[in-house]
C-alpha cells in the first residue's frame, strides 16, 4: 500500500503528470494484491485514472488506499473498497447494472471496464451537484458505458 508520504511535495501539474499518476495507480493495485483475487479486477483498476475522479486538491492522495473527499459530505471508497465490491458482483462482458450512488463516478468506470463496451452501468447519484461530477468524469476519461442519473435511488430506480 502507498502511504501519504510516499507522496511528497512533488508538482503534479507537470508534463509528467500523467506518467507520475500511473505509476502510484500501478503501485496501489500491486498493494492490494492481497486483497484481490480476481486479475480482472486488478486489470480494471489499473486503467482507471482515479486521480481523475477527485477533487483537484485531493489529487496528490488519490492513490492511498483511504476514501477521499469529493464534496456534499460523501467520500470516493477507498480503492480496496472497489476491489472488494467489484470482486463480490463477479462482473463480465455484458452485464447491466444498476449502481445506486454514483459519487464522483469511480466506481461505475471501474465496473465498466468489466462490463465492457457490451455491458452498461446505470448510476444514481441523488444530490445534483455530484451527478455532474461523476457525468463531466466519466466523459472526460471516455466511459460511455455509464449513465449517471440524478434522481434519489433510495428505493431504487424504475
Amino acid at each position: 500500500m502507498i502511504s501519504e508520504e510516499d507522496h511528497g511535495e512533488e508538482d503534479y501539474n507537470t508534463g509528467e503528470e500523467e506518467k507520475k499518476f500511473e505509476e502510484l495507480r500501478k503501485r496501489l493495485v500491486e498493494g492490494l494484491e492481497v486483497n484481490i483475487l480476481d486479475e480482472k479486477v486488478r486489470e480494471a483498476m489499473l486503467r482507471v485514472p482515479r486521480h481523475k475522479f477527485v477533487p483537484e486538491y485531493e489529487q496528490r492522495a488519490a492513490y492511498v488506499d483511504r476514501p477521499l473527499e469529493i464534496g456534499h459530505g460523501q467520500t470516493i471508497s477507498a480503492p480496496h473498497m472497489v476491489a472488494v465490491m467489484c470482486e463480490i458482483l463477479e462482473l463480465s462482458e455484458g452485464h447491466i447494472v444498476l449502481e445506486i450512488g454514483a459519487g464522483s463516478g469511480y466506481n461505475a468506470a471501474v465496473m465498466g471496464e468489466l462490463v465492457g463496451k457490451s455491458g452498461h452501468i446505470y448510476t444514481v447519484e441523488r444530490i445534483e451537484f455530484l451527478a455532474n461530477f461523476a457525468k463531466k468524469n466519466l466523459k472526460e476519461t471516455g466511459y460511455d458505458n455509464v449513465t449517471v442519473i440524478h434522481e434519489d435511488g433510495s428505493m431504487g430506480y424504475s
